[in-house]
């Protein structure tokens, strides 16, 4: 049979074997918005909890996602912003802040990718950077002993937007609702000691309410004080399913929900060989992000077995932090990450190294990607030339009978092992 999975902007394909059981591990069809910008407009003017509009000589700051997001601007801000004129709300006194967190700087050369035209044209766009400290106020500490260092500029507004997504997160449960802001607008010392939560048993993949990391996370949201939300659940192929806008926590509780009815796959048994992609662009657009598709997908995949990931990665490792702890000469195995990073203060970047580790320790994993083969090879990952070689180098390993798992869209997809 062929397969085709979603790689870069475009796909990549492979002949399995006739006679070899492969079974697909998918979110929940569902149709997306017939007319998406519709189904946005009604969201935002009826919205969720109890919200106020802005007010004529306000100021206002909206916080979006960075190009490692596939957030639909392009339909969620017409009617946000439409709405705000309709206030008195003047377009010189919205500022749109692009949300890094940990992220790589954007320039502004590079706003068209997640902005429309007009957008840049009426009004101004800064980039956030979690590492300058003049631009960062201190709001206190939450109840799990997080430093709270925020924007200074969305903190200096009158009135607080967040736009972006809700979808499943491998250690903060679920993305969306003030995570943007709390997270993307966040000082480095903020989502250091936030993230440094990821090792707790309950920050999974599809945990809210117990979920430390995910709750630290909605404290630093209300201490902000985010006056409205505009979310999207999309589907695999990035289009709208639903619409969310008001408080954040009321999307939140709507939200969640749906993205467990959409996102949650059921899986019989540990799959000996997994073939997995992030989703495609932005998803695959570095390493950093594609590990999120690693670690859904080598939750189903048996310790011992096979996985391959298919990820374009043309934005490289996605962090400089990363690549240079991976390079130190104490680190020659997965194990030796493990040991070395347990041993040291948790810091963003190079938690990279260890999320990655502690899969590929147990599951063998190759990387078929853009990627320079020495290059993946010193971050401890097997290169692969492409999809179809491996895979035949991973069935020749294995026996007839080998369960065998695709998961196309990865990172949005919710695999739960049958418990019997």
């Amino acid at each position: 049979m062929k397969l085709e999975i979603p790689y870069g902007t475009g796909k990549v394909s492979a002949e399995l074997p006739e006679g070899r059981a492969v079974e697909f591990v998918l979110p929940r069809a569902q149709p997306a918005a017939e007319d998406p910008a519709a189904a946005v407009m009604a969201a935002v003017y009826k919205p969720l909890g109890d919200v106020k509009p802005p007010r004529a000589g306000q100021r206002v700051a909206i916080a979006i996602n960075d190009r490692t997001r596939p957030v639909p601007h392009e339909h969620l801000l017409p009617p946000v912003l439409g709405g705000m004129r309709h206030a008195g709300v003047r377009d010189e006194d919205v500022l749109f802040i692009i949300a890094t967190g940990a992220h790589p700087q954007m320039g502004p050369e590079e706003y068209r990718a997640i902005l429309p035209e007009d957008v840049l044209e009426s009004y101004r766009v800064v980039c956030h950077d979690a590492a300058d400290e003049a631009k960062l106020r201190h709001l206190g500490e939450t109840a799990r002993g997080s430093p709270v260092f925020i924007n200074s500029d969305y903190m200096a507004a009158d009135y607080r937007v967040v736009i972006g997504n809700i979808e499943a997160h491998q250690f903060q449960g679920f993305s969306g609702g003030v995570k943007s802001a709390a997270i993307g607008l966040a000082g480095a010392e903020t989502i250091n000691h936030n993230h440094a939560m990821m090792s707790h048993p309950m920050a999974k993949l599809g945990i809210y309410e117990e979920n430390p990391a995910r709750q630290d996370v909605e404290e630093i949201g209300r201490m902000i004080g985010i006056d409205f939300a505009v979310n999207a659940i999309l589907s695999p192929e990035k289009r709208i399913i639903k619409a969310l806008a008001g408080d954040p926590e009321a999307i939140m509780q709507r939200g969640i929900p749906e993205v467990r009815r959409i996102a949650q796959a059921p899986v019989a048994a540990p799959f000996d060989l997994m073939i997995a992609s992030p989703g495609g662009h932005p998803k695959d657009i570095n390493i950093y992000q594609s590990q999120k598709g690693l670690a859904h997908a080598a939750s189903v995949t048996k310790t011992g077995g096979s996985l391959i990931l298919c990820a374009a990665c043309p934005g490289g490792s996605g962090s400089a932090d990363y690549e240079s702890w991976m390079m130190q000469p104490g680190i020659r195995s997965h194990q030796d990450v493990l040991d070395k990073f347990a041993g040291e203060e948790f810091l963003v970047g190079r938690h990279k190294a260890f999320q990655i580790a502690r899969d590929a320790a147990r599951v063998h994993t190759t990387l078929v990607s853009e990627l320079d083969g020495d290059f993946v090879r010193e971050l401890l990952l097997e290169p692969g030339a492409d999809l179809q070689s491996a895979i035949d180098c991973a069935l020749a390993e294995l026996p007839r009978e080998a369960r065998i798992g695709v998961m196309p869209a990865a990172n949005a997809t919710m695999p739960v092992l049958d418990a019997r």
